[in-house]
């Protein structure tokens, strides 16, 4: 489908500078329909759930600040392995892997032992991006997939939705990314759903909180009780990626305490002011730091392996 917000075009490959060994022509001879496979997947799961775009995005997301982002997250827990899959802020949260399953399926019949898991997520998180209306980027690929992952460190590196801003710069500034990439990635929550009981607290205690948006959340995420209910991050557009994200910051009606930190008289908020009326500043900061996101650590070369089935290590 053509892009819902004017002026978002294909990221440049000259604006994501290539790094090491990953390049977006990586598997041009090996799987030359590699992408064309992966958009028709992530087309039919988003059409038959748009939320499958946020979950995908949230899913590369949760892998990238995990060690690299090496499909570590993909791995299933076995008698003798605990991967992160049942880590806090992954367990009943992080959806999509079966997804991620039909894709690997149909690139496996195209290109046996060819193309990574790990790759197959930051297509596909992409995809769901432009499938619900935002910008398309050019995607780095030649990662190799783990053989093990963390629980601690996926317990420790995730920023959490009680972060405060200070905390949020901080964690993303460990992995190197600055934080206007930090503000920019954060509208990635102009899509996707957040439990009650994760912003609960938001919608009672705190003061910067639009008083008839919290009334209204109040209505299915009670004081007690119900914690599993969802809500929109984005109440607005919530199944359309564009910048309202950072129009209901500006007006208090972000859902998480995390989001609302990025407008609250801080360090960030000109940026919020800015991204909130220029959708494409917004399309292209968010763009280039999805770029460097993947960067994060990436086994190459002869590292890690190219795993056959997601779930497990060869």
């Amino acid at each position: 489908m053509a892009s819902l917000l004017p002026g978002f075009i294909v990221f440049s490959l000259l604006a994501g500078v290539l790094h090491g060994q990953l390049s977006p022509s990586f598997y041009a001879t090996t799987c030359p329909n590699l992408q064309t496979i992966v958009r028709s997947v992530m087309a039919q799961a988003v059409s038959q759930e748009p939320r499958m775009g946020a979950s995908i995005l949230r899913l590369f997301f949760h892998d990238c600040f995990v060690n690299g982002c090496d499909a570590s997250i993909l791995l299933d827990d076995t008698a003798n392995f605990t991967g992160e899959k049942n880590a806090a802020p992954n367990a009943n949260s992080v959806r999509g892997y079966e997804v991620i399953d039909a894709i690997k399926t149909r690139v496996e019949a195209a290109c046996n032992a060819t193309v990574s898991c790990a790759d197959i997520v930051a297509l596909a998180a992409r995809d769901g991006v432009y499938l619900l209306g935002g910008p398309t980027w050019a995607v780095p690929l030649g990662r190799r997939d783990a053989r093990t992952a963390s629980q601690d460190a996926a317990n420790s590196n995730l920023p959490g939705p009680f972060s405060s801003l200070a905390t949020l710069i901080s964690m993303f500034d460990a992995k190197g990314l600055s934080a206007q990439d930090m503000t920019a990635l954060s509208g990635a929550h102009t899509i996707g759903m957040a439990r009650c009981g994760l912003f609960r607290s938001r919608i009672f205690n705190d003061a910067n909180v639009n008083a008839s948006f919290a009334a209204e959340r109040k209505l299915t995420c009670p004081a007690t009780g119900g914690d599993g209910n969802l809500a929109p991050l984005d109440v607005a557009t919530p199944n359309l990626f564009d910048s309202s994200f950072y129009r209901n910051l500006v007006a208090a009606r972000g859902l998480l305490h995390s989001d609302q930190e990025l407008y609250n008289g801080g360090s960030q908020d000109a940026l919020v002011r800015n991204y909130s009326v220029n959708a494409t500043a917004f399309a292209s900061d968010f763009s280039s730091a999805m770029v460097k996101l993947g960067y994060l650590s990436p086994l190459t070369g002869k590292n890690g392996e190219i795993r056959l089935n997601c779930r497990k290590a060869n």
